[in-house]
């Protein structure tokens, strides 16, 4: 003000002007801080009651906007970020303050001092409704969060370790190279169980516990930062020391990224310990806020119930519900049925089986031509081996050769299929993956030379190209076979194939095949796209006329009247030596695009990448289900039933002989017959596990390409309260599922009682597994061995027939 003055006279002309703009400008600035506040009460003032349960006195936790229904899961807890929610409601006037006293308040002990359970016992649950709510010295809340704080202190002693465990990042990368994100606790305060089978420290819970124990949690930190935790933006997001999770050799693995939410949380709590407590103060100078107060000054109860279990139960692998499996399962190939792996990234899906059949599709399109036959299962994708010496010839699995090997193993695992075999010396292993970034598959197939002399060895791939949706190929194959051009690229060793588009409107899809150039096959590599050619007249795959006559294939492409993709290769072992070759198929929408992903495959680096990625996005695939390697063992067993009848899991020969009626009765149920049908049968709530496992099933197959009907049928006794269906209902709307209801591939819950004789005939019927509550848990029900054969009893004559001499001819 001082530089303004221009005298006694007043302010100078240019000096006002100045004066002037100043005070325009801080009005300006005034009126926007203005708008800006009545903005944010303009946010506040959200609606809450349309996820009030009146009966409850509860907050559901969501709200499905498609299906017009309050989800039925509820925030049940005090200990939790809910309550902060909870108290604005009804300082607000929208809830009643019932609501308040209906959250949970399960007490149990830490270091001999009561305190509220959580759900996960993560520092966040207890802590982040302090960075804004005031509160009382001795009260309940007062005292649950300095002896959740107190036992965190100690699980980090107990360990010898750091402390400070919350919801955060931790060392799991997706495909797309993020951390994965996880509520973590500390066992004994959360109900969640496994809480000690994971140990992830991260800093920003120890910066919320400046707020209780401000001389511990600076210790702590101090700690973290010279464990190296400090980055460029402030503390690392987390320290993960779970052993699984840790490379050979060590000991702690920095989760190095930032959350704004977590650096923002930090912020506030700096801002109580250093600031005297602003936002509280801000908090509490509500008049609404002022009048709803006395809610958090609630008192320690006299005699509380103490659940001491929770720290017993929680600490270890005990507390899961069922062990963990292996990641991989073993199979021969001769089974009673065919046992199957499910590959996919989403839009490209194969399934091969224990024999080596299967199929390729790639949005809804089959890429090569595949029919069931469980007896047989001699379709799919193959890769021929023969020893140019002998002219021995196998295949690098079972199928479709069907020649018997010196050792033989099918090996399934979540993201990959393997297939090992020994054959006159000659050890072939396969791998196959589905590429989580592009939409190819890969079949490595490493060849090793277990004999004492030189051997060389000829490897052909085979695959018939169909290009269209599968049922269109079973209705017309012959007819659609015309329409698929080959083209071959010589230099890049692939085969690319289109579909010419019988429309205007009709896509124009591009198949390719690939030898990987340099994984270095020796000779000259050739190629086929006739299958006449390839195979021969009067032959099958099973012995292809190219095997019985060594040499270049004939290379024949453009339109040819039934065509494959073949592409073969001479390769030439010393003993104990192996050679690695890398066959690539996959699918694009355009010819640039396709020959993009053969330059690209070209390079065994981007191949080892495939394995590598698939593994993780196999991982991060369960997770997103909620489902573990022994669940995704007994879904893709499950599956094997759907893709390949299985008369263990159908219905009754006396019952199937019932029926008279077609798939059209089944379209006054919303189901349309053209995907199989999995019936689940439910009557008992108390085994609603059984439906819970069916949904993440459902949900499983679908991540993994395989479309499926799942018919829940409900034979709960209808009442005035329909209990079971809610009940399965909120299952389906609270999870992953919550879009498939009622729709082709999706889940769909009918009453029993609505279901007319003749139609409940038809849906086992044409349901390809029956899974029934009464008959025991999901696991037994697919293991479930096949209904013995009857067997007639051998004849038994009585007499014996003599013939009596024959008349003499006239």
């Amino acid at each position: 003000a001082g530089a303004l003055v221009a005298g006694p006279g007043g302010y100078a002309g240019a000096d006002r002007e100045l004066l002037e703009l100043t005070v325009a400008r801080a009005v300006q600035r005034i009126e926007s801080i203005t708008g800006l506040a009545g903005q944010t009460a303009d946010f506040a003032a959200m609606s809450f009651e349309f996820l009030y349960d009146r009966s409850r006195h509860l907050l559901a936790i969501g709200y499905n906007a498609d299906q017009f229904r309050r989800d039925a899961s509820f925030y049940d807890l005090l200990a939790s970020e809910a309550r902060l929610g909870n108290f604005v409601a009804i300082a607000q006037g929208q809830l009643p303050q019932e609501s308040w006293f209906a959250l949970g308040r399960l007490v149990t002990t830490a270091g001999g001092r009561p305190v509220l359970v959580s759900w996960s016992g993560s520092m966040f649950e207890y802590l982040m409704p302090m960075l804004v709510m005031p509160t009382y010295p001795g009260s309940l809340l007062d005292q649950t969060c300095r002896a959740a704080v107190a036992r965190q202190i100690a699980y980090g002693d107990q360990h010898g370790l750091p402390w400070g465990v919350s919801e955060s990042g931790y060392n799991i990368i997706d495909a797309s190279q993020h951390y994965q994100y996880h509520a973590f606790g500390v066992p004994g305060l959360g109900l969640k169980r496994g809480l000690a089978e994971d140990l992830v420290v991260a800093p920003y819970a120890s910066v919320l516990a400046l707020m209780v124990a401000p001389e511990a949690a600076t210790a702590n930190l101090q700690r973290l930062a010279a464990a190296g935790l400090e980055g460029r933006h402030g503390f690392y997001e987390a320290v993960d020391y779970t052993a699984s999770r840790l490379l050979r050799g060590q000991t702690s693995a920095i989760v190095r990224s930032f959350m704004a939410h977590h650096q923002g949380m930090n912020l506030l709590a700096f801002a109580w310990l250093l600031l005297d407590r602003p936002m509280q103060r801000r908090f509490a100078s509500d008049p609404g806020f002022q009048a709803t107060l006395l809610l958090l000054q609630e008192r320690t109860v006299k005699a509380p119930v103490l659940n001491p279990r929770l720290v017993t139960q929680s600490e270890g692998r005990d507390f899961s519900d069922r062990p963990e499996a292996s990641s991989r399962t073993l199979t021969g190939f001769d089974t009673p049925t065919p046992a199957v792996a499910l590959l996919s990234n989403g839009r490209y899906q194969v399934m091969v089986s224990n024999a080596g059949g299967g199929y390729s599709r790639w949005k809804n399109l089959a890429l090569g031509r595949w029919r069931e036959d469980a007896t047989r299962d001699h379709w799919g994708s193959f890769v021929y081996l023969r020893d140019d010496a002998s002219g021995e010839f196998w295949s690098a699995a079972q199928q479709p050769t069907l020649k018997p090997a010196s050792n033989y193993q099918a090996l399934f695992s979540e993201g990959r299929a393997e297939f090992r075999r020994i054959d006159h010396g000659i050890e072939t292993h396969m791998e196959i993956a589905v590429s989580p970034e592009d939409d190819i598959e890969l079949r490595r197939v490493r060849i090793s030379n277990r004999s004492h002399r030189r051997r060389v060895i000829e490897v052909t791939s085979y695959a018939e190209v169909v290009l269209a949706p599968p049922a269109q190929d079973a209705s017309q194959t012959a007819f659609g076979n015309l329409f698929v051009q080959t083209e071959l690229l010589g230099e890049s060793q692939a085969i690319l194939c289109t579909r010419r588009p019988r429309s205007a409107e009709e896509a124009t899809p591009w198949l390719l095949h690939l030898l990987g150039s340099e994984c270095a096959p020796q000779g000259e590599v050739s190629f086929e796209t006739d299958r006449m050619r390839f195979i021969g007249r009067g032959r099958s795959v099973a012995a292809p006329r190219v095997l019985s006559e060594p040499g270049p294939l004939s290379g024949t492409s453009g339109s040819v009247l039934d065509p494959i993709v073949a592409i073969r290769c001479r390769v030439t072992l010393e003993p104990d030596q192996s050679q690695v070759l890398d066959l690539v198929t996959g699918a694009a929408d355009s010819r640039a695009a396709a020959v993009a992903l053969v330059a690209k495959y070209r390079d065994c680096h981007h191949a080892d990448r495939v394995f590598d990625l698939a593994s993780t996005h196999s991982g991060v695939t369960l997770r997103q289900i909620n489902a573990s390697e022994s669940d995704a063992q007994l879904y893709a067993q499950l599956a094997s039933a759907v893709i390949y009848a299985n008369a263990a899991l159908r219905a009754d020969a006396a019952l199937l002989v019932q029926n008279r009626r077609g798939q059209s009765a089944l379209w006054a149920y919303a189901i349309s017959g053209d995907l199989p049908i999995v019936l689940l049968r439910i009557a008992d709530s108390r085994r609603l596990e059984l439906a819970q496992q069916m949904i993440q099933c459902h949900a499983y197959w679908r991540l993994k390409g395989l479309a499926v009907d799942l018919v829940i049928w409900n034979e709960e006794h209808v009442g005035y309260r329909q209990r079971l269906q809610d009940q399965i209902m909120g299952l389906i709307t609270t999870g992953s599922e919550a879009h498939s209801i009622d729709r082709p591939g999706g889940i769909f819950v009918r009453s029993g009682e609505q279901i007319s004789p003749e139609d409940r005939i038809l849906l086992q019927t044409v349901a390809r597994v029956i899974v029934a509550d009464s008959q025991g848990s999901l696991s037994e029900q697919v293991n479930r061995p096949l209904p013995a054969e009857s067997r007639m009893a051998r004849l038994t004559p009585t007499r014996v027939h003599r013939p009596g001499a024959a008349p003499e001819p006239a």
